[in-house]
């Protein structure tokens, strides 16, 4: 379900806040910003990381986990550039670092 509270308590506040009706306008816009995840920066997500949508159920995440850790494990590209190395590595811990980040946001599912 979508969030909601932040369009209502946004308009309250605009409207308590400027004392007139176009406050509560203003209040309903800047909560539905942040309602809709406006603010948020894209390009942290754990999701975008593995590739999948926040509705993804578990089996997709660990598939995704395990197919893209098979793709930039360090240990696969042992023939590889030092370059190269370092860029796997770097994915490598990218991709385990939103994993671990998923899996405790439905550490209670």
């Amino acid at each position: 379900m979508k969030r909601w509270y932040g369009k209502v308590l946004g308009f309250i506040a605009g409207w308590l806040l400027m004392r007139h009706p176009a406050g509560g306008l203003i209040g309903l816009l800047i909560g539905h910003a942040f309602d809709s995840d406006w603010f948020r920066r894209p390009a942290h997500d754990a999701y975008d990381v593995l590739g999948l949508d926040n509705d993804a159920s578990d089996s997709e995440i660990d598939l995704a986990y395990r197919r893209l850790m098979a793709q930039y494990h360090p240990d696969r590209m042992t023939g590889a550039a030092p370059e190269l190395l370092e860029q796997a590595q770097k994915r490598a811990a990218e991709i385990n670092r939103a994993y671990d980040r998923i899996k405790k946001q439905r550490g209670g599912r």
